[in-house]
C-alpha cells in the first residue's frame, strides 16, 4: 500500500521533509510564563524566520522537497465534519478558563479560513484578540485569572517537528508527549495521518491515546533493521515496549530495537541531543556517554514473542555489534572539552541532520564540534542559529523526514 512515507535510516539521501516555519507563537512568549511553555528564552521572530528560511533553502539546494506542517494540516481538513472534529479536539485539550471561553473561541475560529485556522491554533489566541473580534466574554475568566493574557496558549515548540510524531519504515508513530503543554501539537499529526489524501493510509506504530509518553527526538533509525530509542526525561519504558512490539511485528524490515538509557535532565532532553548518526560508521556524541552505557536489546523470539536482554558496555562496542560495523568513529561534542562540550551541547552541537551519508546540516554557533566533523571527513551545510537555538533544538529537531533513499 502506498503511504507517501519511506524512511528506514538516519542517513539515506533525504528526499522529502516536513518543517514548521516559526510564526506568531514566538511573539506570544512572555518572561513570566516561559517555564509553562518549556522555553528558557524568547527568540526574536523576524530573525528566527530568516534563519529558518535559510535552513529550508539549504535543504532545497540539496534536492530535498520541503513541505510545511501547517499546509499539510490545512489540506487535511477535507470536509466540514473533519474541520469541526479538529476544532472540538483542540478545545477539549486546551487549558480554558471561564464558562464562556469555549463558545467565544468556537465563534472566533468559525470565521477563519482553513489555513488561518491552523496558523491561529499554533499561534495561540490572546484575550485582546477575542475582544476585538466582538466576542461576548461575559464571565470569561475568574477574578483570580484576570491577569492571564491568553484565551489559548501558543505552541512555540512546534518548529521542532521531530517530536510530535516519527516516520518509521512506511508507517508513523503518533506520540503522547511528556507534557500537556506539548501534547496538543500531536493533534496536527492526527489530522494529517487520519485525513490527508496522501498520508492517511500509513500504518500506525504508536498512538497519542496511549498512557505513557514517547517523543520523536528519542527515536533514531540506526539502520533498516535496527531502531534506536532513548529512555529519557521524556520517553518512558512502557512506551518503548509498545512501540517495539508494533514495529517488530508490523514492519517489513525492522528486526531489533535498542533502548538506550540516557541521563534524565533537560540538557539531555532526548536521545538525539546525546548522539546522532552522520555516516554509516560515524556518530556525534556527548562526552558523558563515551564511558559505559546500558542498552536493552529487544527482539522477537521464534514464537514471535518479545524478548529483552540488558547489555552494559561502551557505546562504540554496542554500535559495532548491532550495526555489524568493523569500526565506529565517535565525534565528541565540543572536541571533548568540558567547557566547550557543555556550551555546545546546550545549543545542540550533537543534534545534526544527515541529508546523505557523510553530509549533514549543522548550526553555525557550534564551531568547535563542527571543526571535529570536518576533520572526520563529514561534509557540512552550516546554517545561522542565533535565534533558533534559543528553543533548545538543532537541525534534526526541526525536521521530520517523510522520504529517504535506502542508505
Amino acid at each position: 500500500m502506498e503511504t507517501g512515507i519511506h524512511n528506514t535510516s538516519e542517513i539515506g539521501r533525504l528526499r522529502k521533509v516536513i518543517l514548521h516555519r516559526p510564526g506568531r507563537e514566538l511573539e506570544n512568549l512572555m518572561p513570566e510564563h516561559l517555564s509553562r511553555l518549556l522555553f528558557d528564552d524568547i527568540p526574536y521572530l523576524k530573525e528566527a524566520q530568516r534563519e529558518h528560511d535559510a535552513f529550508a533553502a539549504c535543504l532545497r539546494e540539496a534536492g530535498v522537497e520541503v513541505i510545511y506542517l501547517a499546509d499539510l494540516t490545512a489540506e487535511s481538513l477535507t470536509s466540514p465534519e473533519v474541520r469541526q472534529e479538529f476544532v472540538q479536539n483542540f478545545l477539549d485539550e486546551a487549558d480554558l478558563h471561564g464558562e464562556n471561553t469555549r463558545p467565544a473561541l468556537e465563534t472566533y475560529f468559525s470565521d477563519l479560513q482553513d489555513q488561518q485556522l491552523v496558523e491561529t491554533m499554533i499561534a495561540g489566541v490572546r484575550k485582546s484578540e477575542l475582544r476585538k473580534s466582538g466576542a461576548r466574554l461575559g464571565d470569561y475568566v475568574s477574578a483570580a485569572e484576570d491577569d492571564y493574557p491568553f484565551a489559548v496558549d501558543p505552541l512555540p515548540n512546534l518548529y521542532f517537528t521531530r517530536d510530535p510524531f516519527a516516520t518509521i519504515g512506511t508507517g508513523v508513530s503518533l506520540h503522547r508527549m511528556h507534557t500537556a503543554t506539548r501534547n496538543r501539537e500531536t493533534l496536527f499529526g492526527k489530522m494529517i495521518f487520519e485525513h490527508h489524501p496522501v498520508y492517511r493510509s500509513a500504518p500506525r506504530w504508536y498512538d497519542r491515546g496511549e498512557t505513557s509518553s514517547l517523543e520523536g527526538g528519542d527515536i533514531l533509525l540506526l539502520s533498516p533493521e535496527v531502531l534506536g530509542v532513548g529512555i529519557s526525561q521524556r520517553t518512558q519504558e512502557d512506551s518503548i515496549d509498545a512501540l517495539a512490539e508494533a514495529v517488530l511485528t508490523g514492519s517489513e524490515t525492522y528486526k531489533k530495537v535498542l533502548a538506550f538509557n540516557i541521563p534524565k535532565s533537560r540538557s539531555f532532553m532526548h536521545l538525539d541531543t546525546v548522539f546522532t548518526m552522520v555516516d554509516r560508521d560515524k556518530f556525534t556524541v556527548h562526552p558523558n556517554i563515551l564511558q559505559e552505557i546500558t542498552v536493552f536489546v529487544m527482539e522477537l523470539d521464534e514464537n514471535r514473542k518479545m524478548k529483552i536482554r540488558q547489555e552494559d558496555g561502551r557505546l562504540e562496542d554496542i554500535l559495532k555489534e548491532h550495526l555489524h560495523l568493523d569500526r565506529v568513529t565517535l565525534i565528541p561534542c565540543g572536541q571533548g572539552s568540558e567547557i566547550d562540550a557543555a556550551r555546545e551541547q546546550w545549543s545542540d552541537g550533537s543534534n545534526t541532520l544527515a541529508i546523505a551519508p557523510g553530509e549533514v546540516v549543522v548550526y553555525s554557533r557550534n564551531y568547535v564540534t563542527n571543526r571535529s566533523l570536518e576533520e572526520a571527513g563529514v561534509k557540512l551545510h552550516v546554517i545561522p542559529s542565533a535565534e533558533l537555538s534559543r528553543g533548545r533544538g538543532g537541525p534534526r529537531c526541526m525536521s521530520m523526514p517523510l522520504v529517504r533513499d535506502e542508505p
